[in-house]
């Protein structure tokens, strides 16, 4: 059965049973298998139908370039570590997969060659989303860093070029001297022009980052989808796909609150030079640090419950 949640910022999240230390029957885990086939084929239609054009979409395409899953890869299905396939030999070859029931011919996750492949992986993944789970929330940034990455740019020099900024340059520079940039995100911030750097309050880099990264953030919280893609196959893919439609949502809202104008695209801006606008994003912002956050801490749980003696996972109960 699929149990649908509204959650804050807009997006809907689906929770799958996820029975862990368990055996599917073909009968469980293939109509399970095609729901997510055909969920992610009609979230991912529109970027396939551009990719095969070569028409570039300033706001989707980020999906699939700053992130670098491919949609084929999203939309292979993974029950998670602990789940074992039965009638499923045809994934034996999968990387990290093995048989564990030569009778019933199941495959599940082989975690012991995963944990050495992937230990520091798992290791940094841990460690980041505990701390920024834990860390306080800000919520004062009003989305300037994407203003911040066309401050005092040439037009020629700019990702979308063929997209106008709403404010021009002039007034997009102006908002951006008018204001506290409070950028904490690592990867937003290299991407900030060499004058806009300065003006930052902070300087994040590789370093900092565990240290750095906050729930307040909306690249902290689209990121969710990069930390959990990183770990398929012991990541169930309702988890993995919940996380690609927080990040879709996001990178939405995102790019209405930046300096571009794209409303020729359906993208009504949020015009965070405002009191309205600034009092818009934050709302929003709120609602979509409380999803990340729901989805941060069922990762960090998924994580802290892998037995740390792998080699010792029994999977042999069938799921009722």
């Amino acid at each position: 059965m699929e149990v649908t949640h509204d959650q804050p910022g807009g997006f809907t999240q689906r929770c799958l049973p996820t029975p862990y230390d368990s055996i599917l029957q073909p009968a469980q885990w293939r109509p399970l298998q095609e729901q997510h086939e055909a969920r992610v084929d009609a979230l991912t239609a529109g970027h396939r139908a551009r990719a095969g054009v070569g028409h570039p979409h300033p706001v989707e395409d980020f999906l699939f370039t700053y992130y670098s899953l491919r949609p084929a890869q999203l939309r292979r299905w993974h029950p998670g570590f602990g789940v074992g396939l039965a009638d499923a030999l045809d994934r034996s070859d999968w990387r990290f997969h093995r048989v564990v029931d030569d009778r019933r011919k199941v495959v599940a996750v082989d975690l012991p060659a995963f944990r050495q492949a992937r230990a520091s992986q798992l290791s940094f993944t841990t460690s980041l989303l505990g701390r920024t789970a834990a860390a306080p929330g800000q919520f004062g940034c009003f989305g300037l860093h994407e203003w911040a990455m066309v401050y005092e740019q040439g037009g020629d020099q700019r990702r979308h070029q063929q997209w106008p900024l709403r404010l021009g340059q002039d007034g997009t520079d102006e908002v951006v001297r008018d204001h506290q940039i409070r950028c904490t995100h690592y990867d937003a911030f290299r991407f900030f022009t060499p004058p806009a750097r300065p003006l930052n309050l902070l300087q994040p880099d590789l370093a900092s980052r565990v240290d750095l990264e906050q729930p307040g953030c909306l690249h902290a919280s689209m990121d969710i989808y990069k930390w959990a893609y990183k770990l398929i196959p012991i990541v169930p893919s309702d988890l993995l796909i919940a996380a690609f439609e927080l990040a879709k949502s996001i990178r939405a809202f995102d790019m209405r609150a930046s300096p571009y104008d794209l409303a020729e695209l359906g993208y009504q801006p949020v015009r965070i030079e405002t009191p309205a606008g600034k009092a818009e994003y934050v709302a929003a912002q709120r609602g979509f640090a409380q999803a990340a956050q729901m989805l941060r801490r069922r990762l960090l749980a998924m994580l802290d419950a892998l037995p740390a003696d792998s080699s010792a996972v029994e999977i042999g109960r069938s799921a009722t």
